[in-house]
């Protein structure tokens, strides 16, 4: 029930929800003679479809004690299975849409519970540990030199191809993009670290000005999860207090800071155009969840372009807005997305939270420019 912010949700508000989504879209909609656990769970567990009907504030859901854990698991099995049976009919065929956008819903809040677990760890003074064993320890070489591939101006295809895709991930469309230099790889905390050293926190000719308001009200000096004096030393993850490790990426950075420190580089983020050019040519490899490390790692190779998936999702510079002839999903579905595409960033990668199968070249995840408690990071490009 833990929520240590407005922008977090509790771990059990996240399966009541994914559970409230198989039911409201799949259940609701196709099983026929369909009937609720419990009406009343409706409004408590929908997050922000209006087409639905009303919804609990969501700064408080820390407050829904009832049902209890034990309650939802039941409700989770008993949709659970419904959902298998329904598919398995004849009337489940026209189902298979809505069932196949509930999984990769779910992928999405699966990634969402350990950064909010994340976060809620945190807040407490003891600084609990997510995972009760050791970290894994850091590869003793150093990130590789950081190099520039260049990209001349082309005409490429950009959004969703074949398979799976979110309705903000089409359509496919041609764009021109100009010719730019992209990083190797990732900035690492030591990199940043020299930004801190350089009064980068301080120096308002770097920020933007709504992000150096946002420095100044919420007193910023480092990553949200650096710690120590000077900070660095240290930092908070799914292990708890660990030593920073200097070669890995950068995380936990809002776009106002991404944008800062490239500013101060001598460089600028990516367009999400710029990104998925390479990208798009690149198998989804990378440090996920899967591998059970849930912490960013160091680069371990050369490439031209590494880390382009998993570990840290990468500010861009494109704001979070439809793609040309853009058309949401039929119905309340419809909200999904397509609502959001106002004062909000794009984020393209995945991180190390996110589950490798969840992520291909076309992925747009978005956040507001302020968010640090998701596992996001930084590449520069150069034009």
């Amino acid at each position: 029930m833990v929520q240590s912010m407005p922008d977090a949700s509790p771990a059990k508000w996240h399966l009541a929800h994914t559970t409230w989504f198989f039911e409201e879209f799949v259940l609701g909609h196709f099983e026929i003679a369909h009937r609720w656990r419990d009406p009343r769970w409706r409004a408590l567990f929908n997050s922000y479809y209006d087409g639905v009907g009303p919804k609990h504030p969501r700064p408080a859901r820390g407050v829904l004690s009832r049902p209890s854990l034990e309650e939802v698991r039941a409700w989770r099995a008993s949709v659970d299975e419904r959902v298998l049976t329904l598919l398995r009919r004849p009337e489940g065929v026209a189902a298979l849409d809505a069932a196949l956008l509930g999984t990769h819903h779910e992928e999405q809040h699966q990634e969402l519970l350990l950064t909010d677990a994340q976060h809620a760890l945190f807040s407490n003074e003891l600084r609990p540990a997510y995972l009760g064993f050791p970290p894994p320890a850091p590869s003793v070489d150093a990130a590789p030199s950081l190099r520039w591939s260049t990209f001349d101006e082309a005409l490429v295809e950009l959004g969703a191809g074949a398979g799976f895709a979110f309705d903000n991930e089409t359509p496919r469309h041609r764009a021109l993009v100009g010719a730019f230099h992209l990083a190797s790889r990732l900035v690492t905390n030591e990199e940043y670290r020299a930004f801190v050293a350089d009064g980068g926190y301080g120096r308002p000719e770097l920020w933007l000005s709504d992000g150096w308001t946002a420095l100044q009200g919420n007193e910023w000096k480092a990553p949200l999860y650096w710690q120590g004096d000077p900070p660095g030393a240290s930092s908070f993850g799914m292990h708890g207090v660990t030593a920073l490790d200097p070669e890995a990426p950068v995380a936990h950075v809002s776009y106002y800071e991404a944008d800062a420190y490239a500013r101060w580089a001598g460089a600028r983020l990516p367009t999400e155009a710029e990104w998925e050019r390479v990208a798009a040519g690149s198998a989804v490899e990378g440090n996920f969840v899967d591998g059970g490390r849930m912490a960013t790692a160091r680069a371990e190779d050369s490439r031209a372009t590494s880390q382009l998936f998993g570990d840290a999702w990468e500010w861009t510079a494109s704001a979070y807005l439809p793609y040309p002839r853009f058309r949401p999903l039929e119905g309340t579905l419809g909200e999904y997305n397509g609502k959001f595409m106002s004062g909000q960033m794009v984020l393209r990668g995945g991180s190390c939270f996110s589950s490798r199968e969840h992520l291909r070249a076309s992925y747009r995840n978005f956040f507001p420019p302020h968010a640090r408690w998701q596992v996001s990071g930084i590449r520069l490009a150069r034009d």
